[in-house]
């Protein structure tokens, strides 16, 4: 089975609707490892919510921080230290989607990072990017970073509204796979989110 670690080039660009629309599709269980602020609707609410197959389980949270914030400082207020040998793998024989909090150098406490959480836990990464200005850059850091880091990347998803020559030259500098693009959602549902999935090779 196949264990994926759902990463974003920043916060905001849509990780969570990715999340949904993988778990849905390839029937999954899912796990938010560190859930940082809104906890009454946390991602896990919102990819229950929105899948429809019977067989995604949701595993709890390793870390549920009550503040919106990055999450070594919502873990400073709440007075807890993350720590990552505390964050383990759900045992499943189910394909699982990992989702993480924005981007790879979110830092969990004073000495490491989302990308070392990823290194930790030994999965492959989907990216997820959106087309704006200044994406370009922040899309090919973010795979030089998993490169540096040796961590071993399945592909690309952009998310939002397409922009042809930016996609275009992301995946030609990187040489990563696009797994696909996500169209931008006005009211995003179970329907939509399990049409969505058509549009991804995975």
């Amino acid at each position: 089975m196949n264990k994926y670690f759902v990463t974003g080039i920043g916060t905001g660009i849509g990780k969570t609707l990715v999340s949904a629309i993988l778990t849905e599709k390839l029937k999954a269980d899912y796990w938010k490892p560190i859930q940082s602020g809104d906890l009454d609707t946390s991602d896990s609410i919102t990819i229950d919510r929105l899948i429809s197959n019977s067989q995604t389980i949701i595993h709890p949270e390793s870390y549920r921080l009550t503040q919106p914030l990055s999450p070594h400082l919502s873990a400073r207020l709440d007075g807890v230290d993350i720590d990552l040998d505390k964050i383990n793998t759900p045992l499943t024989d189910n394909n699982l989607i990992i989702e993480g909090a924005g981007g790879l150098m979110v830092p969990l406490n004073e000495d490491e990072l989302i990308i070392d959480l990823i290194k930790k836990l030994e999965v492959e990464v989907i990216l997820v990017s959106q087309n704006y200005l200044g994406s370009i850059n922040h899309t090919l850091l973010s795979v030089n970073l998993l490169k540096q880091y040796k961590i071993p990347v399945k592909g690309i998803i952009f998310n939002g509204e397409e922009n042809t020559e930016t996609e275009r030259y992301i995946l030609q500098y990187a040489k990563i796979k696009k797994l696909g693009s996500i169209p931008s959602f006005s009211n995003i549902d179970k329907e939509k989110v399990k049409a969505a999935g058509q549009n991804l090779s995975i």
